[in-house]
């Protein structure tokens, strides 16, 4: 479990550091979207890297975690895409563009904690 609380901590600092350095060259509307693209990212891949790391020794479940946790992500884009679209959100474009980036830069951090337990020897 520490190691979720790890990748937990250092994907905010990410995320936050990501978002307070688009604020300069976005306007309001999209540096919204960005803020909420973050604010939809974290939680899902917080809970998905869990997930993994719960199951990591059960291969079956494991698969079945890393599965659905992509469905997920490609569901939740669908879903803000429709909603931004529908409501004719300004700044959807960006929110969506963010979205994805998170998504996938948080995905790339997750090996970094997908480290070999030790085992007491050595």
């Amino acid at each position: 479990m520490k190691s979720s609380f790890r990748y937990a901590k250092v994907g905010t600092a990410v995320v936050g550091v990501v978002v307070l350095l688009t604020w300069p060259f976005l306007n309001s509307e999209s540096w919204r979207g960005v803020l909420i693209a973050a604010l939809v990212a974290l939680p899902v891949q917080v809970i998905s890297f869990a997930l993994l790391q719960r199951y990591r020794h059960e291969l079956k479940r494991f698969i079945i975690a890393w599965v659905g946790s992509t469905v997920v992500r490609i569901g939740v884009i669908g879903i803000v895409a429709l909603v931004a679209f529908r409501s004719g959100m300004a700044g959807g474009v960006s929110m969506l563009l963010a979205l994805a980036t998170f998504f996938f830069g948080l995905l790339l951090l997750e090996p970094v904690y997908f480290r070999p337990e030790r085992n007491g020897t050595g």
